[in-house]
């Protein structure tokens, strides 16, 4: 296999990727707890949350909107690269000094892969669990396919391990030795969904509503994370937890047979595939976070946020015509015979 230092795959993924059929289903955030909560656990990352970052309070709008632009870095094709930038010069003014002592900078070539590595096991870890498990074979494709999706950002390979067996070695090192549960990754592990102010109900309602769902996530968590982490954050998993997170998770895979893509996708990736299939021109507008989504009114002229563009009335009523009509004619959504 190729050092991934110098194989020359500096080429967008296409949609005979494994990466595209999977990353931007949305049954991917069903591990939305384990992912925040694992990529805050390695200590630049954390830190660089603690100091920078207003996720308490708006976690559904950071997470929402943050997604267009990751989401992009696969599904951009020629305009990949340029995402990746994007994504790179949100993080130039995310650095400093964290409790211990120990300078962090989001852009050190570690941290940032670490990022990365953890969208590279989202996938791996939604398909084996709620999308009927990979091949082998499959998850080495998506290895080197995770190689090429990096390349997008113009980051320093340096960190990227050059073949699967030495990611896994990679990844059960930082599980093991070099994770902690800092106040960032306690914060994903306590998060509360904030009521928006236009939402007419009493907050304790509200609050009762998004409890199971944000219990059921930690629940999902426990059991996807490595046992060193499990046992390091005080989760409890027993065999029995185990069964029913696969019964679960076969019950999710079999109630998506049936689902469309304009359900099951993300929109990103949605356009992406009617780009593929000619049914939008190679170079139409990317699509880009709702404006609701937008960071709070004080953070907007920070750098480190991505801010949704406004869109024009005629536009949000075009878009909601269009998404209304692409319901109407549901289709089958795509089977595994048509990756790669």
């Amino acid at each position: 296999m190729a050092d991934p230092s110098t194989a020359p795959t500096d080429h967008p993924l296409g949609p005979d990727s494994l990466t595209w059929r999977y990353f931007g289903d949305v049954r991917t955030g069903m591990l939305g707890v384990w992912i925040g909560a694992i990529q805050n656990m390695y200590p630049q990352l954390g830190a660089g949350v603690e100091d920078h970052s207003v996720l308490l309070r708006e976690p559904l709008q950071r997470v929402a909107r943050s997604v267009y632009p990751i989401m992009g870095v696969v599904y951009d094709g020629d305009r990949a690269a340029a995402t990746g930038a994007q994504i790179r010069s949100y993080h130039k003014t995310i650095k400093g000094v964290d409790a211990a002592g120990r300078r962090y900078h989001a852009l050190n070539p570690e941290t940032f892969y670490w990022a990365h590595a953890t969208f590279f096991m989202l996938i791996l870890k939604t398909a084996e669990y709620f999308c009927g498990g990979l091949t082998e074979a499959e998850k080495r494709q998506l290895f080197d396919e995770h190689v090429q999706w990096y390349r997008m950002y113009g980051m320093s390979m340096r960190p990227v391990p050059t073949s699967w067996e030495a990611f896994q070695d990679y990844w059960a090192h930082k599980c093991d030795e070099e994770l902690e549960i800092n106040r960032a990754t306690l914060d994903i592990f306590s998060i509360r969904i904030p009521k928006p102010w236009f939402v007419l109900m009493p907050t304790p309602v509200w609050d009762q509503m998004f409890k199971p769902m944000v219990d059921a996530q930690r629940w999902i968590a426990a059991g996807v994370f490595d046992p060193a982490l499990r046992e390091r954050a005080g989760m409890r998993w027993t065999p029995g937890d185990e069964i029913l997170l696969r019964l679960f998770g076969k019950l999710v895979e079999l109630a998506f047979v049936a689902v469309p893509d304009e359900i099951r996708l993300h929109p990103r990736a949605l356009a992406a595939y009617r780009r593929a299939e000619g049914k939008l021109p190679p170079d139409a507008p990317l699509v880009e976070a709702p404006a609701l989504m937008a960071p709070p009114r004080d953070r907007r002229g920070l750098p480190m946020h991505y801010v949704p563009a406004r869109k024009s009335l005629l536009d949000r009523v075009g878009s909601l015509v269009h998404s209304t009509f692409s319901l109407a004619g549901v289709r089958p959504a795509r089977g595994r015979a048509e990756a790669a």
